[in-house]
C-alpha cells in the first residue's frame, strides 16, 4: 500500500484535508505557496478564494466527522476548474494553469501505475 501524506489547509471554509501520495505532498504545499504569492497580482473579479496549506502530517485520525478529507486529485481538478474560470487581462494567469496541470497529471499518471499495480 502506498504511503500517503496530509496536507492541512486553512481557509474562508475552515479546516480541510487534502490526501497526497507521499512522493506528491511537498509539490502541492509549494504549489500553494506559489499561488498565494502570485493571487494578489490577478485582477480580474472572479479569482478563486485559496486556503492556506498550514501543515503537513503522515497520519490523520480525525475526530470531527465534519471535517473534508479530499483525495489529491480531486482538489487539484477542483483548483485547475477555479483558476482556468478566471477572466484575467493583465496578469498572465498561464504559469500558474500550467504548474496546476503539471501537477495534477503527474497524479494521474501515479494513480493510474498504483491501479495497475
Amino acid at each position: 500500500m502506498p504511503q500517503m501524506r496530509f496536507i492541512i489547509l486553512s481557509g474562508e471554509q475552515g479546516i480541510s484535508f487534502v490526501e497526497m501520495p507521499e512522493s506528491h505532498a511537498y509539490q502541492l504545499s509549494a504549489l500553494n505557496l506559489r499561488l498565494h504569492k502570485e493571487i494578489d497580482k490577478l485582477t480580474a473579479a472572479n479569482v478563486p478564494s485559496l486556503p492556506y496549506a498550514i501543515a503537513e502530517c503522515d497520519n490523520l485520525e480525525l475526530h470531527n466527522q465534519s471535517l473534508v478529507v479530499y483525495s489529491g486529485l480531486d482538489y487539484l481538478n477542483e483548483l485547475e476548474k477555479s483558476f482556468s474560470s478566471i477572466e484575467e487581462k493583465s496578469y498572465p494567469l498561464i504559469s500558474l494553469l500550467t504548474e496546476i496541470r503539471a501537477l495534477q497529471a503527474q497524479l494521474e499518471q501515479w494513480y493510474e501505475e498504483e491501479f495497475e499495480a
